[in-house]
């Protein structure tokens, strides 16, 4: 048996296990031809996915099309989420907005791009100097944290389903070497999400750029320096042509987490059973994000080094104290006039604070 349908037989196998006991009137899951439920799971349904991350980027691109073939072959082809590059249905930073106004089925994005809207979304991505992705994961699971996403993207008409995760960021890419908080005054520079806010509070001009035109505009002098992702990431996005100097950690994102994004009417359309697949496949999706991640970054790096004369730097203690320091007064200051940012906030930090016990003991330092 080929891999792929090893996996598919494996996710379909789960969903009518997850299932069983629970359809309307107590229908047989397994049997999708029987019972007015099983009539839509009959009818095949093919649905526009707008990308935000093009397929030539590892890990994030590539993910969306391996989601999209997922879905197809678990469910015998009754459901087809047909990938798009970003720019071929909407520009990348447009993609979840064109699926709350229903111009588009789905997005294959991240709620960092959503922040635009309510700063609030950027928690159900990632947080400065916060969770890994177990954490984040056991958060949203079972800390509360998909009520709250599902209770404000509700307010949009969209129905966000956590698809896809990275292992920590890098923290940037410069021209030359960063030695004080005073050289970072002054920089134009493209970020991301919460972390924009504190390069901003720290004298950097930041800018939200998506992912497939961050290197035009390093190169043409438009930023000075840029953050986007993993090295594996980084490294298929060239920058390296351009900036040498390589800063770790990723203070801004411990991970990285990513939804697929459908219009509510298009979600509530979906059979029970079809909806099962989506989110089962994107569990698998996951899965196997986490396992690449961690796998693929060393041997990046590696290659950035050896081959493209990039230096790895670690950032000093004096100057992640100043971003840590600088996002302490944007909680503050957020806290105090969005109601919403707060209360996502301290559902994150009791979450967090709660986990500590575990965290500190249950792993080897």
């Amino acid at each position: 048996m080929r891999v792929g349908s090893l996996v598919a037989s494996l996710l379909t196998l789960a969903i009518v296990i997850a299932m069983s006991g629970c359809g309307d009137g107590g229908g047989d899951v397994s049997q999708p031809s029987s019972g007015s439920d099983g009539q839509k799971v009959q009818q095949k349904v093919k649905l526009n996915m707008a990308s935000a991350f093009p397929t030539s980027l590892e890990l994030i691109g590539s993910n969306g099309v391996r989601f999209s073939k997922t879905v197809e072959e678990v469910s015998a082809g009754t459901l087809e989420l047909k990938f798009f590059e970003p720019g071929a249905l909407v520009p990348a930073l447009e993609a979840i907005p064109a699926v709350s106004k229903g111009s588009v089925d789905v997005a294959w994005s991240t709620s960092g791009f959503y922040a635009g809207n309510d700063l609030a979304f950027s928690f159900f991505t990632s947080v400065p100097f916060g969770a890994s992705a177990d954490e984040l994961l056991a958060w949203l699971q079972y800390g509360g944290g998909n009520e709250l996403a599902d209770e404000m993207y509700a307010e949009h008409n969209i129905k966000a389903v956590p698809c896809f995760i990275t292992p920590p960021e890098a923290s940037g890419w410069f021209r030359k070497e960063i030695n004080s908080v005073e050289d970072l005054k002054g920089m134009k520079m493209r970020f991301f999400g919460l972390g924009a806010k504190v390069m901003d509070k720290l004298g950097v001009a930041t800018q939200l750029l998506a992912g497939g035109d961050i290197f035009q505009a390093l190169q043409l002098g438009t930023i000075d320096a840029t953050e986007f992702s993993v090295p594996s990431v980084d490294e298929s996005s060239s920058f390296y042509q351009v900036a040498k100097h390589y800063y770790f950690p990723g203070w801004h994102q411990a991970t990285a987490l990513g939804h697929a994004f459908f219009n509510m009417d298009i979600w509530n359309s979906l059979s029970a059973y079809h909806q099962r697949i989506v989110e089962v496949s994107c569990g698998y999706i996951l899965k196997e994000m986490i396992a690449e991640g961690e796998a693929t970054q060393a041997p990046a790096m590696r290659r950035m080094v050896e081959k493209h004369g990039v230096t790895i730097h670690y950032w000093s203690d004096e100057i992640l104290n100043a971003y840590r320091k600088a996002w302490n007064e944007v909680v503050v200051e957020e806290s105090a006039i969005n109601p919403k940012f707060k209360k996502v906030h301290d559902s994150y930090t009791k979450f967090r604070e709660d986990y500590k016990l575990w965290g500190e003991h249950g792993y080897m330092r």
